[in-house]
C-alpha cells in the first residue's frame, strides 16, 4: 500500500511550486499598492463630508467590508468584462484573467485601508490643523507635512495586520484559474496522488512568511514610536 505521505514527494514539490509563489506576491503587490493610494484619497474624501459623495462611498465601503473576498472576487471577475463591454470596452472579455484578480484586490484593500487611514487622520489633534492654516498652509500642505505622516505612524499596526490578511487571502485566486502557488499545489496533487505534501509546503511557506511580515512591521512601528 502507498504511503499516504512521503518526504521525498514533499522536496521534489518544493522547486515545482516555489516559481509559483511570485504570482502570489504580484498580487499582494498590485492589492497592497493600488489600495494604499486609492484609499488614502477615499479616506480624505470621506472626511470632507461631502453631501453628494459621502452616501456612495459609504456603500462602497460598506460592501466591501462587510462581504466575503470571495464573492468580491467572483463578482469582479465574471462581472466587470461584462460591464467593460457594455460601455464599448469590448476586448476586456479577452483580457488576462490576472487582471481581474488584481482589481478584485484593489479594490478591497482600498476600502480596508481607507477606514484603517481615516481611523488614523482623526486621531491626529484637531488644533494641529488648525495651527497650520493660521501660519498660512493649505490643506493640501497641512494634511502632506503634519497630518498624514502622523497618521502613518498611528495606522500602521493595522496597515500591518492588512497587509498581512491579504497576503493570505491571495490563496483565493486559483478558484478562478489562475495557477498560483495554491493552483499549482493542487495541480501537482492531482497528478501525484500526493495532495498532502504540496498543500504542507503552502501552508509552512506562509507561515514563515507571515512571521517575518509581523516581525518586521514590529520593529517598524517600535522604530517610529520614538518619534511620537
Amino acid at each position: 500500500m502507498e504511503a499516504l505521505f512521503s518526504w521525498q514527494r514533499f522536496w521534489a514539490d518544493v522547486p515545482l511550486l516555489l516559481p509559483y509563489f511570485l504570482v502570489t506576491v504580484k498580487i499582494v503587490f498590485w492589492g497592497i499598492g493600488v489600495g494604499l493610494v486609492l484609499g488614502i484619497v477615499l479616506a480624505c474624501l470621506r472626511l470632507r463630508h461631502l453631501a453628494w459623495l459621502e452616501p456612495i462611498l459609504h456603500i462602497y465601503v460598506s460592501f466591501m467590508r462587510g462581504t466575503p473576498m470571495l464573492v468580491q472576487l467572483l463578482i469582479i471577475f465574471y462581472g466587470l468584462p461584462l460591464v467593460l463591454a457594455a460601455v464599448g470596452v469590448q476586448e476586456a472579455v479577452r483580457w488576462d484573467k490576472m487582471v481581474f484578480v488584481y482589481a478584485a484586490f484593489a479594490l478591497n484593500e482600498t476600502a480596508f485601508l481607507s477606514e484603517i487611514f481615516r481611523s488614523a487622520i482623526l486621531a491626529v489633534p484637531a488644533g494641529q490643523l488648525e495651527a497650520a492654516y493660521a501660519v498660512g498652509l493649505t490643506r493640501w500642505q497641512a494634511y502632506r507635512r503634519i497630518v498624514l505622516p502622523q497618521a502613518w505612524r498611528i495606522a500602521l499596526p493595522g496597515f500591518g495586520a492588512d497587509f498581512i490578511a491579504l497576503f493570505h487571502g491571495t490563496s483565493l485566486a486559483f478558484l478562478v484559474g489562475v495557477i498560483d502557488i495554491m493552483g499549482r499545489a493542487q495541480a501537482l496533487g492531482a497528478s501525484t496522488h500526493h495532495a498532502l505534501e504540496g498543500y504542507l509546503f503552502v501552508a509552512l511557506l506562509f507561515i514563515v512568511c507571515s512571521l517575518g511580515l509581523r516581525v518586521g512591521f514590529n520593529y517598524l512601528d517600535r522604530r517610529l514610536a520614538y518619534g511620537r
